[in-house]
């Protein structure tokens, strides 16, 4: 079964696929894997020809994949990313950048850039792809698919490439609420916190919702209208001190992160003196040279945060915002433009990832032709109550 690929979300070479290995809740269902996940029998090449170049070909496969095919989903091929999974623009000029299916002068943002791309284009009905400080919602957002980056931990990362362990999440796409739904089935454990009728009540981070262009935020209204007719009225809620709270929460994701980052890939890296791609090298450098009392300032902050913003959640409460505050960069964008977008759009990012929270993405906007997301946010285990609310927020919008 070879799938057309008009948005050049495949990595290039030979498709890999395999057929499914049972029948579940996935039947009839193709999809495909970012290029950091083992199949037995090929090269993960985690989007770099050295990465490729110095690793065996795959001799198992990763353990989420295998829970796919055991469902009864068929894989039809793996799926470009940013090299070594450090970005969020969904640049790769080794295997080329996916085109953004819903607004083609625009990246289709990273890392987990093919993935979002194959299923904005509809040539899959769900991809895997991971998500560290934003790589599944960010793209999810930027292409107009339904996106999860489920709570920390919830599923196996066993057999997928790292790049900041404590933050690494294994997360997918779909066109429809209801098959991102029937993936979770497939995946998830079971509810860890206690059962609640509904998450509710809503809360509005004022700070993200500050954070926004005005065009976006003014696009995503409907949507927020919509969640509150499901969940109740939303009340707006500070989530934590300061007004630059979100400026805080970049500054100290970016520095925790950027050590792990190292201490994960800094020795192959070394060994191997790679070729990257504009900006990756840089960011790897900057990883590199991380002061350390600033990795150790970061975790101290996240371990506080964390407790603040699980506090706000607890009992069933879930956060709606703007995933980014942006619709995608246009790819004329300079450097400059890029990283100032960065900053803006991880500094919402790194509420999920500082506190290992669970967050949907669901297409409910579009700014300039281009489209925009609307997260949807709960506590740590309640990823399955999550996704049901996407499900009736999208039946709300009338989304198929």
């Amino acid at each position: 079964m070879t799938i057309s690929d008009d948005v050049k979300a495949f990595i290039p070479g030979e498709r890999v696929t395999h057929a499914p290995l049972g029948s579940g809740v996935l039947d009839g269902l193709t999809f495909a894997v970012k290029d950091l996940f083992d199949v037995a029998g090929s090269v993960t090449t985690y989007g770099n020809p050295d990465w490729g170049r110095t690793h065996p070909v795959a001799a198992a496969t990763a353990p989420a994949v295998m829970a796919l095919l055991e469902a009864g989903g068929r894989l039809v091929g793996k799926t470009k990313t940013v090299e070594l999974a450090y970005g969020l623009t969904g640049e790769n000029v080794w295997h080329g950048t996916p085109i953004n299916p819903n607004a083609p002068d625009r990246f289709p943002g990273g890392s987990s850039c093919g993935s979002a791309a194959a299923v904005g284009a509809g040539l899959v009905d769900f991809a895997l792809g991971s998500d560290t400080g934003g790589s599944v919602r960010i793209p999810a957002s930027y292409c107009g698919v339904f996106g999860i980056r489920p709570s920390w931990g919830a599923v196996s990362l066993a057999g997928a490439c790292g790049l900041g362990p404590s933050f690494d999440t294994c997360g997918w796409f779909a066109r429809k609420a209801s098959v991102l739904q029937a993936v979770g089935d497939a995946l998830l454990p079971e509810d860890t916190l206690p059962n609640v009728a509904q998450l509710a009540p809503l809360l509005k981070p004022q700070s993200v919702w500050m954070n926004a262009d005005p065009a976006t935020a003014n696009a995503l209204l409907p949507a927020l209208e919509a969640v509150e007719r499901v969940t109740g009225t939303g009340t707006a809620v500070r989530v934590e001190g300061p007004t630059n709270i979100l400026a805080m929460t970049y500054e100290n994701f970016r520095c925790a992160q950027a050590q792990e980052a190292w201490a994960t890939l800094g020795s192959w890296i070394v060994a191997t003196d790679p070729q990257f791609g504009p900006g990756v090298k840089e960011r790897f450098e900057a990883a590199r040279d991380m002061d350390p009392a600033k990795a150790a300032a970061g975790r101290a902050f996240r371990k506080r945060f964390s407790v603040r913003i699980r506090s706000l959640l607890a009992g069933g409460a879930v956060f709606a915002f703007p995933t980014s505050p942006f619709p995608a960069p246009r790819l004329t964008a300079s450097q400059a433009e890029q990283n100032a977008v960065r900053e803006r759009s991880m500094g919402v990012t790194a509420l999920s990832g500082l506190a290992g929270l669970c967050e949907v993405t669901i297409p409910a906007g579009r700014v300039d032709g281009a489209p925009v997301g609307l997260s949807l946010v709960a506590a740590p285990g309640r990823d399955r109550a999550l996704l049901d609310l996407a499900v009736r927020v999208s039946a709300e919008l009338g989304l198929a």
